[in-house]
């Protein structure tokens, strides 16, 4: 786990696919923007990201015309129609999303093509092996591949047949879809991927998904349908420094010498002033 002053929340939660939305992009733009993504954004803050040699673009659209928060697509030319798309929505943890990110970062980074060719043919149990490695079930059809966590909380499908491309590039139909969370409003996401998007890149994203490493969250931001079957531990808080440890203990001593008491001028006897003179005469 990171450092306690490094969390951004109070508590830690697992697993991911039932953590809810962070609803920032930080975490999934900032590899790509560090792998020399170029960036706009709109006077709505949609955020525009294109690759370099204009073949990759991402958008991140909280105010888009759907609930679709991420939209990725891979072109083989720049001009050219989408070759793949892949999608999030709005309630999809940002760490889910980040996995692919990173990935198609890491394509780039090492000056890697296969993040716009790479295809399914040959690899088709790839994306699906971490999850069974992980305790999934995995179910292999005729016509679909099904894979489900133990809690049975959240859902990877492959569609084995062949599908239309413009229904996948259109947003209608998709190869892949995966989803986490209990049923309802912000508990529950879902992501697709077409046909042709490169297999690393979505068996990345099952990595992450099927890693029991917790993540971050405001405890009031978790989405209330899904806390009951989540393990939610408090985020400690950092351990002292010696620096924090010695000025304690000078505070401490310092609380503990006793202050010197300055007696009231009205206690304070004079013995030197004269007696009155009733009292002198009775001394007589």
């Amino acid at each position: 786990m990171p450092a306690a002053e490094e969390v951004d929340g109070d508590v830690f939660v697992s697993p991911v696919y039932l953590a809810g939305s962070t609803y920032t992009g930080d975490p999934a733009l900032v590899p790509l923007l560090e792998a020399g993504f170029h960036s706009l954004d709109d006077d709505l803050a949609n955020i525009y990201l294109s690759s370099p040699d204009q073949r990759i673009r991402v958008g991140w659209l909280p105010e888009g015309e759907d609930d679709c928060l991420w939209r990725i697509t891979g072109h083989e030319q720049p001009f050219a129609p989408p070759r793949w798309l892949a999608t999030f929505d709005h309630y999809t943890p940002v760490e889910v999303v980040a996995a692919f990110t990173t990935a198609l970062a890491e394509d780039h980074a090492h000056g890697s093509n296969t993040s716009v060719h790479g295809h399914l043919r040959g690899a088709k149990a790839e994306p699906l092996l971490p999850l069974a490695e992980a305790g999934w079930r995995v179910d292999h059809g005729p016509h679909l591949s099904v894979s489900q966590p133990p809690d049975r909380l959240a859902l990877v499908t492959r569609i084995n047949g062949r599908l239309d491309h413009h229904e996948e590039i259109s947003d209608q139909r998709s190869k892949w879809t995966v989803s986490g969370g209990a049923s309802g409003y912000s508990s529950e996401w879902l992501g697709t991927f077409t046909t042709n998007t490169p297999a690393h890149l979505i068996t990345a994203t099952m990595n992450r998904l099927a890693d029991p490493a917790p993540v971050a969250r405001y405890k009031d931001h978790l989405p209330e349908r899904n806390r009951a079957a989540s393990r939610i531990t408090p985020v400690k808080p950092p351990a002292p420094s010696p620096l924090d440890i010695q000025r304690a203990a000078v505070a401490r001593s310092r609380s503990t010498v006793a202050k010197t008491v300055i007696p009231s001028p009205a206690l304070v006897y004079r013995t030197t002033t004269p007696l009155p003179s009733a009292a002198t005469a009775r001394l007589r």
